[in-house]
């Protein structure tokens, strides 16, 4: 995992950085098990994504408007990775998966 100034500034200063490193070491064993490779700029922005994640699952809020159908082009792979990712972080509901799920697809397109 190649992580840049940005994406370890938000490690260090995310209030709940214990989960998100737990979370963020889960989605790098995914990712090698699946021979994905996220850029630097890739894993900067899914840290971030993550690190919200991690506050709405603490805080029980939901994110609103996400339509399944928006994401039938996402790979049944990106779409496990971030399924396992939702249930590691728990209290979420299944919508995150999909908004999730983007990120993973963009690295496996960046990979091909």
């Amino acid at each position: 995992m190649k992580l840049n100034d940005d994406a370890q500034k938000i490690i260090d200063e995310s209030p709940n950085k214990i989960e998100l490193e737990a979370s963020l070491e889960q989605i790098n064993s995914l990712l090698v098990a699946e021979k994905i490779q996220p850029t630097e700029l890739q894993w900067t922005i899914l840290i971030n994504h993550v690190n919200e994640m991690i506050k709405r699952s603490i805080a029980r809020e939901e994110m609103s408007g996400v339509d399944p159908e928006m994401f039938a082009e996402v790979s049944e792979q990106a779409l496990a990775i971030a399924d396992k990712v939702v249930q590691h972080i728990g209290n979420l509901p299944q919508a995150e998966m999909y908004v999730l799920s983007i990120h993973f697809e963009a690295a496996r397109q960046t990979e091909i």
